[in-house]
């Protein structure tokens, strides 16, 4: 577990052991499974969780009761289900929920200011996972307001690559703004094309 976690801070510091070790102090991690939400409508984003097997969503409900799936966080993945309400302490828009039994470790709010203090190199990891998940989430809105579906589905499978054979269709179908029926419709013409 804490190996997948090393070589995902590896990616933007470089922790001491004792680094390290003050990060795990302040993370717990946690089993959860399948359908149970870490994050409700009205509830403030209080952590962020590391996803080290397993996949969570992000989504909204709209005022007729459709889901629309924002994000996805599959193993690797940092995910607080609601940013803006993390970082700003205003009331979540979206849920969070798991679509598979997934383990994860999570670190509050409170425990990543004391962990700014004890080992600054955290605070430019997460800068920079924050900095990361904004052009994440403008470049997803560029697409969904210029590309076609297929546009979209393909930005999807980059995004995801292992995703697909996993989770339920009907979530991809929100993810890239179509209905299920029509996402399958579309699925058989483009295999149809590459035969």
């Amino acid at each position: 577990m804490h190996e997948a976690l090393i070589k995902n801070l590896r990616r933007h510091i470089d922790p001491t052991r004792e680094e390290t070790e003050v990060f795990l102090s302040l993370s717990v991690s946690k089993t959860i499974k399948r359908k149970e939400l870490l994050l409700k409508e009205g509830d403030m984003a209080r952590h962020q969780f590391f996803v080290i097997n397993g996949c969570l969503r992000t989504y909204t409900i709209d005022s007729g009761g459709k889901e629309h799936v924002l994000m996805f966080a599959p193993e690797d993945w940092w995910c607080s289900g609601d940013l803006n309400s993390f970082l700003s302490g205003q009331k979540s828009v979206n849920l969070l929920e798991s679509l598979e039994p997934t383990t994860l470790l999570q670190i509050s709010k409170d425990n990543l200011d004391i962990l700014y203090q004890r080992a600054p190199k955290f605070e430019r990891f997460f800068r920079v996972l924050f900095q990361n998940a904004f052009v994440f989430h403008q470049n997803r809105i560029n697409a969904n307001l210029s590309q076609p579906a297929e546009g979209r589905y393909d930005l999807f499978t980059k995004a995801y690559p292992d995703l697909e054979n996993r989770i339920p269709q009907k979530y991809i179908a929100s993810y890239i703004g179509v209905t299920p029926e029509f996402f399958s419709q579309m699925k058989a013409n483009l295999y149809h094309k590459k035969s």
